[in-house]
């Protein structure tokens, strides 16, 4: 058996575990420069906020309603959602994170105890420790255990664990389920299959696997049918390591000069390197691309995208930032206006054994730089993300006089919350 644990309306969720006076009013999380809502309260919801629309509608499509708004803080998200994934392991006999707010886990041994009240027990013990509600799905299979997990949380009758564990209940759900919310099905598959039909997870399970086959020619698409026919196919290598970590965003505002790009990319390669180290890879290609506006048809459009691959293998965020400042310094053309900025890492592989290279000068300092991040990743850990970062990543904030006193982060986040559980400075005081 499979399980999934995934925290309802996450970000919402974790803004709330300290602002208990926000339960049962509506509230929206934006996302990075507080561009459009990205998470939504149930309540948030029912007022018909949609997610995907932009800040600066919300106050004139709902001017007379009070809605808590929160800038994106994946600080104090990926925090307590640690919390909720240390008290998976040590309830589960394997788990696996798959993102943010969702963590699979793997019942092997586990045949002769009640799984269902296994599932209560595991949201109550979360609840009360993290105060972050959780839905638990759990069926033969990843794709079934994720439709569990969904009608776990739509229904308050489950009590937040949705049991799948006979050929009764799968097809019951199966029909219940509609094509375009099955995990593996995306977008444009879910049109294809609609066009032909097919509506809910039911009638695509009900088709014969030539049918599969000769329509889509995707062995994802087939082990999605598969699955929805009890089948266990997905293997647990298909949801290792990521093979590519992109980190881009959107500026606040227009950039042009090649100074504040090259501060903008060095955060991303830094973070990029950072999330090589967090899963114990290296990477052996670079990317950075840069585009400007397409919105804006008055303007001049460029868009371009380039990389390099590194001698050696690496998760140091010293090469990381060199290597993407090149890359930047090659492909930016003066007079345009650049709207977002991004860097890509690829040729992922474990961080031991790595093959050195000779001729990189790189190779010979590698247990320094190896060491640096340590030092740096610690340091970070204790005090909060970024307190001690790398001088290309630093943003200058001038005078009246146009020099350089202070530094900043570029990302807009005018409603972002504390963080009393990572950073001392916000501890909560109490009266």
């Amino acid at each position: 058996m499979y399980g999934i644990v995934d925290c309802d309306n996450c970000y919402v969720s974790c803004e709330r575990v300290f602002r208990p006076d926000l339960n049962g009013k509506p509230v929206v999380v934006l996302s990075n420069n507080d561009g459009c809502i990205v998470a939504r309260s149930n309540e948030a919801k029912k007022l018909g906020i949609k997610a995907g629309l932009p800040y600066f509608k919300l106050q004139e499509q709902f001017p007379d309603q009070k809605i808590a708004i929160f800038s994106s803080n994946y600080e104090l998200y990926g925090e307590l959602t640690g919390r909720v994934v240390s008290i998976i392991r040590q309830e589960a006999p394997q788990y696996f994170r798959y993102s943010i707010d969702e963590c699979f886990v793997y019942l092997d041994g586990m045949e002769q105890i009640d799984l269902k009240q296994w599932g209560e027990n595991l949201y109550k013990r979360i609840r009360k420790s993290v105060g972050v509600p959780v839905s638990i799905g759990l069926a033969p299979n990843k794709t079934l255990a994720k439709m569990a997990s969904h009608f776990a949380k739509k229904y308050p009758g489950y009590r937040h664990c949705c049991l799948v564990d006979s050929d009764e209940k799968r097809k019951k759900a199966l029909k219940l389920y509609p094509i375009g919310e099955v995990w593996g099905i995306g977008r444009r598959y879910a049109a294809k299959l609609e066009a032909q039909g097919v509506k809910t997870a039911w009638d695509f399970a009900s088709w014969p696997r030539d049918r599969v086959v000769s329509t889509f020619h995707n062995i994802v698409i087939l082990r999605t049918w598969a699955e929805l026919n009890g089948e266990d196919r997905v293997p647990n290598e298909a949801m290792a390591k990521k093979q590519s970590i992109c980190t881009s965003r959107s500026f606040n505002g227009m950039v042009k000069d090649l100074e504040t790009l090259k501060i903008h990319v060095s955060n991303y390669a830094a973070r990029c390197a950072e999330k090589l180290r967090r899963q114990n890879t290296v990477a052996s290609i670079v990317g950075v691309f840069v585009n400007t506006n397409c919105f804006r048809e008055d303007l001049p459009q460029y868009w371009k995208f380039e990389e390099v691959t590194l001698p050696t293998a690496s998760n140091s965020a010293v090469t990381m930032v060199k290597a993407a400042n090149e890359l930047l310094t090659k492909i930016y053309k003066p007079g345009y206006s650049y709207k977002k900025a991004g860097v890509i890492v690829m040729g992922i592989s474990p961080d031991s054994p790595i093959q050195l290279n000779l001729f990189d000068i790189n190779a010979e300092r590698f247990e320094k730089l190896k060491s640096l991040d340590a030092v740096i990743d610690r340091i970070n850990r204790l005090h909060g993300t970024e307190t001690v970062i790398l001088g290309a990543q630093q943003y200058p904030q001038r005078n009246a006089e146009g020099k350089a006193e202070v530094f900043a982060n570029a990302i807009k986040h005018d409603f972002r919350s504390k963080n009393p559980t990572t950073r001392w400075s916000d501890i909560i005081k109490l009266k």
